[in-house]
């Protein structure tokens, strides 16, 4: 498969992202060498469950460099304060200085966590991002967004910070369950509902085979997701305004996660799946859009067998049950609910334009279940 080169760049920064197999034995050295030209020493932040194939093709590829790997326990129970601190100790033992370089291999959560740590160390020290799940690849590794969470809600504390590189290696996808790649192709339908009709018709006919991960198709979904997201970043770097585009689905499914307890019940993924059927029931009781639209979008959760995840989550009690922890989500600039709404497909409502309080929410769930 050939090598994709998506370039981003705004004022402020600019960094490319390459998507395609074997990239960490094919580039990966290169472009540090490139890119950080005064490193020496590279922290290698990874998941504990990556195959430790690719930790060796790591140590072969950075022979230059003086190498050191961290384990990483990737939950959301590690997305705290309390974790960034034991790797920032970690780091500060090491001598790294900010010319040296952390790389964050891994999943959605390494990335939120790794990424926060290098933005912190120092002030900021050179960050290569090598996402290991649909998700990451298609979502969290894009825009620059790092994180961990507080008791009183998912993402709560926080930074903006680029990395100098993503690379995207579609041959850690060969490791992932079903689960996981519903996970990432939550956040590939997403994007075509909010930007790309055209994209949601190929989706529509190739969703099978992006969930029995043919390459050709994973690819092109990769790097149509990643152009989209990178159209709004660039737009919004710091989610201000139009970025907040890209939360579609997420405010209910941020809801779900938390009251389930960031557990591994629900993954991401399938809280979106939920979470984006509900905004557009909502959206539909807004007059917004058309009832076509939810019938397109459930067409396909029926065809996939993906409609499993709304027969006990679409109802008036399990709507009702999420409006405690509706409250927290972080896009909420005062008392009221911030959503985006579906206009039609490849079309949303502007950010700030459809803001519900909890009453109204819970005045509402039943004729939102029934739609």
């Amino acid at each position: 498969m050939k090598n994709q080169e998506i370039k981003f760049k705004d004022k402020n920064h600019k960094y490319s992202i390459f998507i395609g197999e074997n990239n960490i034995r094919r580039i990966l050295a290169n472009e540090i060498k490139s890119l950080c030209p005064k490193t020496k020493k590279v922290a290698i932040i990874i998941d504990r469950n990556v195959p430790n194939k690719f930790k060796r093709i790591l140590v072969n590829s950075l022979k230059k460099y003086e190498v050191f790997f961290l384990s990483f326990n990737a939950s959301e129970k590690s997305k705290s304060l309390k974790t960034v601190n034991y790797y920032l100790n970690k780091l500060f033992l090491k001598k790294l200085n900010r010319n040296d370089l952390i790389i964050s291999v891994g999943g959605g959560i390494t990335g939120d966590v790794v990424g926060f740590i290098s933005s912190v160390y120092k002030r900021g020290i050179n960050l290569i991002n090598i996402p290991t799940t649909l998700l990451a690849q298609v979502d969290s590794s894009i825009g620059g967004k790092t994180g961990v969470n507080s008791p009183f809600g998912k993402n709560l504390i926080g930074s903006f910070y680029q990395p100098k590189l993503v690379l995207i290696d579609t041959n850690f996808l060969e490791t992932l369950s079903r689960k996981q790649m519903i996970c990432g192709y939550a956040e590939i339908l997403k994007h075509s509902l909010i930007k790309d009709k055209s994209f949601f018709n190929w989706i529509k006919i190739n969703t099978k085979d992006i969930l029995s991960k043919k390459k050709k198709q994973v690819a092109h979904a990769i790097k149509k997701s990643c152009e989209i997201k990178m159209y709004f970043v660039k737009k919004d770097v710091n989610e201000r305004g139009l970025r907040m585009t890209l939360n579609f689905g997420h405010t209910f499914a941020h809801a779900i996660e938390i009251k389930n307890r960031l557990s591994k019940k629900i993954s991401h993924g399938e809280a979106v799946l939920i979470g984006m059927v509900l905004a557009i029931k909502l959206s539909l009781l807004k007059k917004v859009c058309d009832s076509k639209v939810l019938e397109e979008v459930l067409d396909i959760y029926e065809k996939n067998r993906l409609s499993y995840l709304l027969k006990s989550s679409i109802n008036a009690k399990s709507i009702i049950s999420l409006i405690p922890y509706l409250k927290n989500d972080k896009k909420n600039t005062d008392d009221k609910i911030n959503f985006i709404l579906l206009k039609n497909i490849g079309n949303t409502t502007k950010p700030n334009s459809h803001k519900m309080s909890l009453k109204q929410i819970s005045k509402y769930s039943k004729v939102i279940a029934q739609y």
